[in-house]
């Protein structure tokens, strides 16, 4: 049972499909999620797709008639961000995928959004219009141009009522920056600048300036023969302007300070865990690669996601992570076939809930799994449209390793590794959670009593 796990019991709030038509139709390679991002208030979900599409999902108020809907998520906008490009210097196709996608704090009526694929960043600004302006002088209601000689009369234009139009306009377009492939964006706690990171360089963005950036880290050795690493994912600090992280290929983090030099090829602070050589295998270099790192709330502590554990560390201590969750573990004996099947390079990611008390990461077979920091508990839960009809309460899930398997458990031989969690995310506020797998996004909540 979840009733142990506090706060975490779940329940099916709302699933949502990407696929056209029946779910028999199959996916297409468009239709895949590739990131999913709450706003600051949890009111919008905003994902990003292959094919470059970003679909913003609104809360609605909650029913006072249907108080079991629980205040569902349903399609609010929907625009293309990124087209398919090609680059005629290298020969090269730009994918339309969309990496990221970061919100920016509500200042008026209209939201503001980031999104990013492989070269370009663009900030939209996504507004409703519920009126129309009628009766111009010059023009008919078509919009056509009228002949002057026939304008007798003066009319003053007026705003008739209309149906509810959102409207996603693109105010900034952020380009040629990058020679290789943005990973992350981060927008900064000043909310004048942003940074985006590809896997060699960090850039440091004006939201007012598009033709010009600051390169804040350049790790590219003079010869490329001599390359050992690549930057895996960035982010600020959430209240400290200044303060930024970046995690490596080698399972490494480097917290930098922008005070002390334009250039911030010099780290603060350098995180790594000693490897145990009892350890070490042909995968282990693999393996250690961290796909996400994100700040705490409170802006204290880092967590690192590399294959097969979750890592917490103090930003007060440099020399090993407070805390080490095993995601996986029972994936060890299989590293051979997923490098073969390439799964082993897998980028998942990982989140806070709302109070840092909480850290939520994916895996196969469509399983998710949480770990509560303070009882030290954890959970395995799955997303899947078998068990997702709504007011369903989720089972928790296991994975037999060898030996007997009992009835509720499944064996780590049957797990589907096509089906995999690489993207969540948790309201800023509330215990309800996004997790995409593949082209469905699901959305869950606590359990109403």
């Amino acid at each position: 049972s979840l009733a142990g796990f506090g706060s975490l019991m779940q329940d099916v709030l709302w699933c949502f499909s990407q696929v056209k038509g029946t779910i028999d139709t199959g996916v297409t390679e468009a239709d895949i999620i590739s990131t999913v991002e709450f706003n600051h208030t949890g009111e919008l979900l905003a994902t990003g797709d292959k094919g470059g599409r970003v679909v913003i999902f609104q809360r609605e108020q909650e029913s006072k008639n249907q108080p079991h809907r629980r205040g569902e998520y349903n399609v609010y906008s929907t625009f293309q961000s990124h087209e398919p490009e090609f680059d005629y210097l290298k020969s090269l196709e730009i994918e339309e995928k969309i990496n990221k996608i970061r919100w920016l704090p509500q200042q008026n009526a209209a939201y503001f959004l980031l999104s990013t694929n492989d070269k370009t960043v663009k900030l939209w600004k996504v507004s409703e219009r519920d009126k129309r302006p009628e009766g111009y002088n010059l023009k008919d209601e078509d919009g056509r141009l009228r002949d002057p000689s026939m304008i007798t009369v003066l009319r003053v234009p007026v705003l008739r009522p209309m149906d509810l139009m959102v409207e996603a306009t693109p105010r900034r377009v952020f380009a040629n920056a990058h020679t290789y492939h943005i990973n992350s964006i981060s927008v900064n706690s000043d909310y004048e600048t942003y940074m985006s990171a590809d896997d060699l360089r960090i850039n440091l963005w004006n939201f007012e300036i598009t033709n010009q950036s600051f390169n804040i880290v350049d790790i590219k050795p003079a010869n490329m023969e001599e390359l050992t690493e690549v930057i895996t994912a960035a982010e600020f600090h959430p209240h400290h302007c200044n303060t930024f992280v970046y995690s490596s290929s080698k399972g490494t983090i480097r917290l930098c300070d922008m005070r002390t030099a334009a250039l911030c090829d010099r780290h603060a602070k350098f995180f790594e865990e000693p490897e145990d050589p009892s350890n070490r295998s042909f995968f282990s270099e693999i393996i250690s690669s961290i796909s996400d790192v994100k700040f705490s709330h409170s802006g204290r502590y880092i967590m690192t996601r590399d294959y097969l554990t979750v890592k917490v560390w103090d930003l007060n201590m440099e020399n090993r992570p407070i805390e080490t969750y095993q995601v996986h573990d029972y994936l060890r004996s299989k590293l051979c076939s997923l490098y073969e099947n390439d799964c082993i390079f897998d980028k998942f990611e990982c989140v806070w809930n709302g109070s840092d008390s909480v850290i939520m990461t994916g895996s196969y077979n469509n399983f998710f799994r949480m770990f509560d920091r303070n009882t030290k508990r954890d959970v395995t839960l799955e997303a899947s449209r078998e068990n997702s009809k709504p007011r369903a309460i989720l089972k928790p899930r296991k994975v037999c390793v060898g030996g007997k398997r009992r009835k509720d458990e499944i064996s780590v031989d049957s797990l589907d590794f096509s089906k995999k969690i690489l993207h969540t995310a948790w309201h800023p506020s509330e215990n309800i959670i996004a997790v995409a797998a593949t082209n469905n996004l699901y959305i869950f909540q606590d359990k109403v009593n």
